[in-house]
């Protein structure tokens, strides 16, 4: 930060907090996204005297949409932003030069349920004590599951409070019709009559996956089109197709991209979590599971309690759809959804607007709808 900015910075800090404005980001700045795009819209429905600003780098400023009010990172409207807003909503985290000045009411959204180790779990990530000066700052943290509760309070040690709420990007999976599916499909270039398979490995130094997605296609059986989605690490932009791969990796909404899938194939990706949502089949490519348990730490065994079908080998991963023994995994996928999705049930968003920003008690957020109550959205 240049000295006069820093300088502007520390006297917007000594104007009073504007009590109707909040501050938005998602992913470091990447664009309107995950958990706070959805809080963002529903605070606009139910508490729109609140002004909400998106927080975006200079990149992604031009993929936001007409009627969101956006400020791009390190400008002097940023900080200025950031000194007066008394609501910071983030599912990562602000720069470590930002105040959390008494007054101000910072909720951490997240972005995933914990498979691989985080925070201070994390053996070879160095500046935990960053970290947790960061943590010091937050308010609230949200929850989609149990289990993300018990490791957020591990990994991420602090004095907030957590909402077992629900994400509320996942509320989409249980809004959206089979018109909304229909017209993503088309969008994407989904043939009508295909099976269209959502594949979305995790991150890797460097994305280069194993799997060889023309052979997977010619082996799976005719009907089969891939959805490639790299981790956002690897954004490459503009959606592209090659034959029956159609790369949707630059597209915003991974929400969107999951409900045209008609199936899930990812290796330890927490997408898994959110897709199980859809109660549609989700199967785990597992072939370096041992190698990447060691590497980077992980919270489960995945191959003992998976979603469903663990193949190891390309040929066995052919064989799941060339069969469709895919579509018989019910208790599996059962088990999984009772476990880690919990709380998403379409009124996750709503119960964080009417606590976080109209300020209503505990006790009269709408409750949690039951698992067997719910209705996710059909993808035909």
């Amino acid at each position: 930060m240049m000295l006069r900015t820093r300088l502007r910075y520390r006297w917007h800090l000594q104007r009073p907090l504007d009590p109707e404005l909040a501050v938005y980001c998602a992913y470091w700045g990447r664009g309107y996204t995950c958990n706070p795009a959805a809080i963002h819209a529903k605070a606009r429905e139910l508490a729109p005297h609140i002004r909400s600003v998106f927080l975006v780098d200079a990149e992604a400023a031009a993929t936001m949409p007409y009627d969101v009010e956006y400020a791009v990172i390190g400008s002097n409207r940023y900080w200025e932003l950031l000194a007066r807003a008394t609501y910071l909503v983030n599912n990562a985290n602000f720069a470590s030069r930002v105040v959390k000045r008494p007054g101000t009411i910072h909720l951490q959204t997240q972005h995933g349920t914990p498979l691989k180790t985080m925070g201070v779990d994390e053996p070879t990530v160095g500046g935990h004590d960053r970290l947790l000066r960061r943590v010091r700052r937050w308010d609230f943290n949200l929850s989609s599951n149990r289990h993300s509760t018990r490791i957020w309070e591990r990994a991420f040690p602090g004095s907030y409070e957590i909402l077992e709420y629900g994400y509320p990007r996942n509320d989409r999976f249980f809004t959206a019709t089979s018109d909304d599916v229909a017209r993503i499909r088309r969008e994407l270039g989904v043939p009508r009559s295909a099976t269209a398979v959502l594949y979305a490995p995790t991150h890797r130094a460097g994305f280069e996956p194993d799997l060889d997605l023309e052979a997977f296609c010619a082996a799976a059986g005719d009907d089969v089109v891939v959805l490639l989605r790299a981790h956002y690490f690897h954004d490459r932009g503009a959606l592209r197709t090659r034959g029956r791969i159609i790369d949707v990796t630059g597209h915003r909404s991974a929400e969107d991209i999951c409900l045209a899938a008609d199936v899930l194939l990812t290796d330890y990706s927490s997408i898994m979590f959110d897709y199980a949502n859809l109660d549609r089949p989700i199967v785990v490519y597992a072939d370096d599971w041992e190698v990447y348990r060691e590497t980077r730490g992980v919270y489960f065994d995945l191959p003992a309690a998976p979603p469903g079908p663990v193949a190891r080998t390309p040929q066995e991963l052919a064989r799941v759809f060339r069969d469709r023994s895919y579509t018989e995994s019910h208790a599996l996928r059962a088990a999984f959804r009772q476990r880690f999705c919990q709380f998403d049930d379409g009124l996750a968003a709503e119960r964080v607007v009417r606590r976080i920003f109209l300020g209503e008690p505990p006790e009269t957020i709408p409750p949690v709808v039951p698992l067997a109550e719910r209705t996710p959205a059909l993808t035909r």
